[in-house]
């Protein structure tokens, strides 16, 4: 048996659905090891055709940033900030804190496009603790996006504001059984 869902032309002014408003996920934790859960539902749902951007905002090395984006499949784009190293304290180079606006920029360009249905922004908080990003740009960007694109906040030390605003917070913690 096969069964047939009939649909109406966007401009058909006749209801058939609701825009579902995104959801804000945040991943925190004291340890890094939450990015393969994020990436695996990343991977999920560009296999099901729906267009994703990962942005590692903290992780370099492989020179890349926005003009040498990583496309995986047909619906994954993966980016990295254009450095030579990874961040991991808030003293940086000019060049790596150009980079990182850069790269930032280009995300909330992206996003505000309307391309993408899901935007995961890795280790965001950190980049947000150690002042790189200034935390009240991203609050302005969750309230800006388009209101139906879902949005991954991953990384240590979140910060409260956004735990605030978020729709599910998932806290990955260690357990120590004896």
């Amino acid at each position: 048996m096969v069964s047939q869902i009939e649909t109406h032309a966007l401009n058909d002014h006749r209801p058939f659905c609701h825009t579902i408003e995104g959801l804000i996920q945040v991943f925190t934790g004291p340890h890094r090891s939450f990015f393969t859960s994020v990436m695996a539902q990343s991977l999920r749902l560009a296999g099901q055709g729906t267009p994703v951007l990962v942005v590692q905002f903290l992780k370099g090395g492989i020179q890349q940033g926005p003009d040498h984006p990583v496309q995986l499949g047909q619906h994954l784009t993966w980016l990295r900030c254009d450095l030579p190293r990874c961040i991991d304290t808030p003293h940086i180079e000019e060049a790596e804190a150009i980079a990182l606006q850069a790269l930032w920029d280009y995300t909330k360009t992206a996003v505000y496009s309307g391309d993408y249905a899901l935007i995961v922004l890795d280790e965001l908080s950190l980049a947000t603790k150690f002042g790189l990003i200034p935390e009240a740009e991203v609050l302005e960007f969750l309230h800006q996006r388009p209101s139906q694109v879902d949005v991954i906040l991953t990384g240590p030390d979140m910060p409260e504001s956004i735990l605030n605003i978020a729709d599910q917070i998932t806290e990955l913690r260690r357990s120590y059984r004896s």
